[in-house]
């Protein structure tokens, strides 16, 4: 132990010494700049265009008098935020920094978006780095007129908040600032409390891993890396119990939970959008956890958090399923659950494991009978470390365990009741005063190369998605999941490490997940106009919708709904009560065909070396030929009235499967419920658009190899290393429209 500790002074001191060096050579002396933004707009004749292309197509798809259908991306990190500055470096095989100048220039030549967020992590944001993120949407938003812009860029930040069980685990949330004035934008972004800060809110670091950081540089850009963490540590938490504008303007704000949240943007008093994502990823969310806790008056903002991301690089988190990754006994202790027909816990999964080890070693059945027991209960005590407990594993060992088999495109390591069904069939039978989630539906990104709408092609799997993730913490720090651990035949229990530095990954399947990132999604907005203004009222109003990446048209209305003069057409997103039986329209046109390469203005704004290096020399770039729609899919939810209610019954996915006919020119069709004057109870309807096949990037996400009864019998990851293929599959593209509510009112 001593002769350790030694080792560990002497790479400290040897670190602090390579750190003078740097600073005395200027190494360290380099921040990270916000970049320039290309001051040409797109041209207003390009817009106008696109935007009577679009008309036709409506017109034509049967909607009388149509709003202009806006494309944008409410999820965009840049290199700013630690994940990403961390997967830019050499060492993962990155390109380079990415400031929000990039993100700009990308939203407004490359995927070509009507409107887009920077959503940069609070926990990793210097009060330098929020003043030069301002600075740079302004100029953004300054390079077009006002009136009717090329692009709107939103100013905002991620609230990344992760908790070590499902109790105190709330998840990600996206803050979206209206404004963009000091006087109605906060001073600093606030951050979540994370497992490594104190209750002060004081980042932490390994002062191990700081020491060995010089020694892992190669060249400047890695001991950028300790720059970027020196700026860190060296930002004070804001005190306590002090109304938000009393704050010092250079201290790092902070909140523990959602209610948290919510005040201090309350105390601010300014208008911001509140968006909930990847909350069925489970990457970093705890086994078993539940929306059930933020269905609370104190934990859900129905006037701030009205809209939730489904889709994006990261997975679909829409669908829900009655199995489970992990259950409790009597006592509230951890147990593995049986496997499902279509579900395989990833506990049962070490379990087999470790027995097939143990039989191969020669050991009797009744020792490998017991073996197998302690490695499901190891696993499941070892949370989302589970991993971990089964010595010297590959990817390809754990096959598709805990994934969503039959889900389109799921996210990793699936959590079926953070899923938005689950949350959409809720309601807290014990306090009234809490109100039901009545979310609009959006997709988005999740970029962290400051790419925003990456899913306008799908090539490029390195820089589109964020398969890097897969392979950058093993660069950075050896030993992590099992490739250089021998395997055994018997499981340990986990033991959790000291906080700081790249712990967090190094405890997270990040090879296993790479295969199940995905080119981003995308929000479509019905707005009156092109203006900030009209698309923050469509944003509101929920009558938006996500996509999968394509710019698919949507429409989605309550026929005879009650309005203002009696009888009305409603659209997505409303919330309506009635007596009679609903009927509903849906019209839905596929998207564009896209051409090769890149249109003449983005050509001939950027230069060919930054065309290059942000585009990957693809751009969108639409045809005249559309995807044709093969059916619309309606998905029907009845929110619990009872404790005892399945919530599996509840939700009907799909109610009803609506075939299209073989037309470019898109869809038509009419359903109703008969069903809801007999259930006299309020339901929930939202539908998908489902193009017809096409190939996408890590559409099959670990390409299993199943048995005749659809179990996986072996599987093919996507290479994390190199990243010459693009994994591509075949997958049917969709739209998800924003619920319509419709309450029971005699």
């Amino acid at each position: 132990m001593i002769r350790g500790l030694v080792a560990i002074l002497v790479v400290v001191v040897a670190g602090a010494a390579a750190l003078v060096y740097s600073i005395g050579r200027g190494w360290l002396s380099e921040p990270q700049t916000p970049g320039v933004v290309t001051a040409s707009p797109i041209p207003t004749a390009l817009l106008q265009e696109r935007n009577a292309l679009q008309q036709q197509s409506a017109l034509a798809a049967g909607v009388a008098e149509p709003d202009q259908i806006l494309f944008g991306d409410l999820h965009v990190h840049t290199t700013y935020s630690l994940d990403a500055f961390a997967l830019s470096m050499p060492l993962s095989q990155g390109e380079g920094a990415h400031p929000p100048a990039d993100a700009c220039d990308f939203a407004r030549y490359c995927s070509a978006l009507d409107f887009w967020s920077i959503n940069d992590h609070a926990e990793a944001m210097t009060p330098g780095n929020w003043r030069d993120t301002v600075a740079s949407i302004r100029q953004c938003n300054a390079v077009t007129q006002q009136d009717a812009p090329d692009s709107v860029a939103f100013l905002g930040w991620e609230w990344t908040q992760i908790g070590s069980t499902a109790e105190n685990h709330y998840g990600h949330k996206n803050v979206v600032l209206r404004h963009l004035d000091d006087a109605h934008i906060p001073t600093r972004p606030i951050a979540a409390r994370l497992a490594g800060v104190n209750d002060q809110g004081r980042l932490r670091a390994n002062p191990f891993q700081l020491g060995l950081l010089p020694f892992v540089a190669r060249d400047r850009t890695y001991l950028s890396m300790v720059r970027y963490l020196l700026d860190l540590l060296a930002v004070d938490p804001c005190p306590t119990g002090v109304a938000v504008r009393d704050l010092p303007d250079d201290c790092r704000e902070s909140a523990a939970t959602p209610a948290e949240l919510f005040a201090k943007l309350d105390d601010w008093g300014h208008e911001a959008l509140v968006i909930p994502h990847g909350t069925a990823w489970g990457f970093y969310t705890p086994l078993g956890s539940s929306w059930d806790k933020q269905l609370d008056a104190r934990q859900h903002d129905v006037g701030r958090q009205g809209l939730i991301e489904v889709y994006s690089g990261h997975g679909n988190s829409e669908e829900f399923r009655a199995w489970r990754e992990i259950q409790f006994d009597a006592t509230g202790g951890p147990t593995c659950p049986p496997r499902a027909p279509d579900y395989l816990p990833s506990c049962q999964r070490a379990g087999e494991i470790i027995e097939e080890r143990c039989r191969a070693d020669g050991e009797s059945d009744e020792k490998c009978r017991q073996r197998a027991g302690e490695a499901r209960q190891h696993y499941v005590e070892g949370n989302v470390q589970g991993f971990l407990t089964v010595p010297g594993t590959t990817a390809e060992d754990w096959l598709d365990a805990g994934q969503c088999a039959d889900c389109f495109q799921p996210a990793f390591n699936y959590r079926p009741r953070s899923s938005v069904q689950y949350m959409l069939a809720l309601s807290n039978l014990q306090d009234p005063a809490a109100e039901r989630f009545r979310f609009g539906f959006i997709a988005s990104s999740d970029s962290h190369s400051a790419r925003p709408g990456t899913g306008y092609k799908e090539f490029q799997r390195r820089e589109m998605t964020e398969s890097g993730f897969g392979s950058f913490a093993r660069g950075i720090i050896p030993g992590l999941e099992g490739d250089s651990v021998a395997p055994e035949a018997r499981s340990v229990p986990w033991e959790p490490p000291e906080p700081g530095g790249f712990a967090f990954f190094q405890q997270r399947e990040t090879e296993r997940s790479g295969s199940f990132f995905v080119t981003g999604g995308l929000v479509a907005a019905h707005a009156a106009g092109r203006s900030r203004e009209a698309i923050w009222a469509a944003l509101e109003e929920k009558t938006v919708y996500g996509t999968s990446g394509p710019r698919i048209l949507l429409w989605f209305d309550l026929l005879n709904g009650t309005g203002e003069e009696g009888e009305a057409r409603l659209p997505m997103g409303s919330e309506v009560g009635m007596a009679r039986r609903p009927e509903f329209e849906v019209r839905a046109v596929g998207s564009l065909e896209q051409k090769p390469g890149c249109p003449d203005y983005a050509v001939n704004a950027l230069s060919p070396d930054r065309l290059h290096r942000l585009c990957r020399g693809e751009c969108y770039h639409p045809s005249d030929r559309r995807r044709r729609i093969t059916r619309i899919e309606v998905v029907r939810i009845r929110p619990r009235v009872r404790p005892r209610e399945s919530l599996g019954r509840l939700i009907e996915d799909p109610w009803q499967v609506l075939p299209c006919p073989a037309d470019e020119a898109g869809c038509r069709v009419q359903f109703e419920d008969p069903d809801f004057t007999r259930e006299t109870r309020d339901t929930v309807y939202y539908v998908r658009a489902i193009e017809e096949p096409s190939l996408a990037v890590n559409a099959d996400d670990l390409r299993c190899e199943r048995d005749a009864r659809g179990r996986c019998l072996a599987v093919h990851p996507c290479p994390g290393k190199p990243y010459d293929d693009d994994c591509l599959a075949t997958t049917e593209q969709r739209a998800w429209s924003s619920p319509i509510y419709v309450d029971f009112a005699p």
